[in-house]
């Protein structure tokens, strides 16, 4: 079985509950209150554990707040390999508000990391032996733009994959570097990292291709929330308009989607089939409220409705 390591430099508490309505001011009495590992790596890891992948999920972690993202995970049974840091890991909010079904999420910048702790984290991922290497969330301060840039050259050297789920400078830098076995911007992080709008599938379409082409990624693809998303490879394209839902919560949607198709890869599932098991999981982590992720049994029958259709 091949082992997978999700790199988490910026992970989270991400607590969540709901409220009749949410107003300035006035105290705001909350129910359904729930904490979970959070941050884009460890969401993605929790939901390749539920999968019954052999994943690792590694991540920095620090003070009290650390402690408690520690226990979390030990709760599901998640193995981790922790980095120690001198400042606090970051909690996160979102609230979903009853009357309207808006949701509103607050989310802190997070700690300020030294060099010796973000080396570490690279060592972590780089001398595990890992076929696969998830880098994905924000980058906390202190560590630079190319941080998971750097991990490309080392991996494929070794003939290990680099999977990159990030934004801004950091996406700037990884995807300058090249050499990534995937990309997953959003559509919205893939239009500032290409400096101009793009409307509809197509458009979105001709510039990922145009990514795949110039060697940036060997697969690139870009979430579009409830339009869908696209997945450029060397073959071609593929383009799905989504699946309509409800949303009560777009906590982790990305996330899962991209551990979705991963899941898809490991199963040596044909490319379609894996890029609709990733639109099955992002579809399926809205469906409910808070910060639980997709559902396997949720996955597993709007993937059958997708293939049906």
């Amino acid at each position: 079985m091949q082992r997978l390591a999700t790199l988490t430099v910026n992970p989270a508490i991400d607590s969540s509950c709901e409220a009749e309505a949410v107003s300035p001011t006035r105290k705001i009495r909350t129910f359904g209150e729930r904490y979970d590992p959070g941050g884009g790596g460890l969401n993605v890891a929790r939901v390749l554990h539920r999968f019954g992948a052999m994943v690792d999920a590694v991540y920095l972690s620090g003070g009290p707040t650390g402690a408690l993202l520690d226990e979390l995970l030990d709760g599901i049974g998640l193995p981790r390999r922790t980095i120690p840091i001198h400042d606090h890991t970051r909690m996160s909010l979102a609230v979903y508000e009853r009357t309207t079904g808006h949701e509103y999420r607050f989310v802190p910048e997070g700690p300020q990391i030294t060099a010796d702790e973000g080396a570490a984290a690279r060592a972590a991922v780089l001398d595990g032996g890992y076929d696969w290497v998830i880098a994905s969330g924000s980058l906390p301060r202190g560590l630079p733009d190319a941080f998971f840039a750097s991990l490309a050259d080392p991996l494929g050297a070794a003939g290990r994959r680099l999977v990159v789920d990030t934004s801004g400078a950091a996406l700037r830098a990884a995807m300058a570097k090249g050499g990534l076995f995937l990309v997953k911007p959003s559509v919205g992080e893939f239009e500032a990292w290409l400096g101009r709008s793009l409307a509809g599938h197509a458009e979105v379409a001709e510039a990922a291709q145009r990514c795949v082409a110039e060697g940036m990624a060997a697969h690139v693809a870009v979430t579009m929330g409830e339009e869908g998303a696209v997945l450029a490879h060397p073959g071609g394209v593929l383009i799905h308009p989504g699946i309509k839902a409800v949303a009560r919560s777009t906590t982790g949607a990305g996330d899962s989607f991209l551990a979705g198709i991963i899941d898809g890869f490991l199963r040596g599932e044909p490319l379609e089939t894996a890029f609709h098991r990733g639109i099955a999981a992002g579809t399926a982590a809205v469906l409910h409220p808070g910060t639980d992720l997709c559902r396997i049994a949720d996955v597993e029958r709007l993937l059958a409705q997708i293939q049906r259709a």
